[in-house]
């Protein structure tokens, strides 16, 4: 087995586990008014950047086209959940455990990204301001502030 391989199995595996643990601790309201307002969908912000995980890790293990996309995607959005947290412009759901490992495999991913380590299609600044936009805006959609 490859190191790409290896490293995108793992990179799987908790994206699968963290999705089950985050899935599993969704409440879901009563009645039909509550699923329309903003605090219930604020508990899939840990989940979101989960099966972003999931996605960048399946697209390495498949060396699709898009693969350094979604890893800076992924490691961008993690990072701006710890960061916005941090200085305080919101209160993340994303429970300590999740900050941590995600910290760890966004550095990873990125670093995978930007190096190009496995040869795919490189990232370009386009698609890297892309990225960085899209991690902004999914972090504030989902903590209240979009």
């Amino acid at each position: 087995m490859t190191s790409r391989k290896i490293i995108s199995v793992l990179l799987l595996f908790i994206g699968v586990l963290l999705s089950i643990i985050f899935m599993s601790k969704i409440e879901f309201p009563q009645g039909f008014d509550t699923y329309f307002k903003r605090e219930y969908y604020s508990q899939f912000g840990p989940l979101a950047i989960s099966i972003e995980l999931l996605i960048a890790g399946y697209y390495l293990f498949k060396e699709h086209k898009r693969t350094n996309f979604t890893l800076a995607l992924f490691g961008f959005t993690a990072l701006f959940d710890t960061l916005f947290n941090q200085i305080g412009l919101f209160d993340s759901p994303m429970p300590l455990y999740g900050t941590i490992i995600f910290s760890i495999c966004a550095l990873l991913c990125l670093w995978l990204a930007f190096s190009n380590a496995f040869q795919l299609r490189s990232i370009t600044i386009l698609k890297t301001i892309f990225s960085v936009i899209l991690g902004v805006l999914t972090e504030l959609f989902f903590n209240y502030q979009l």
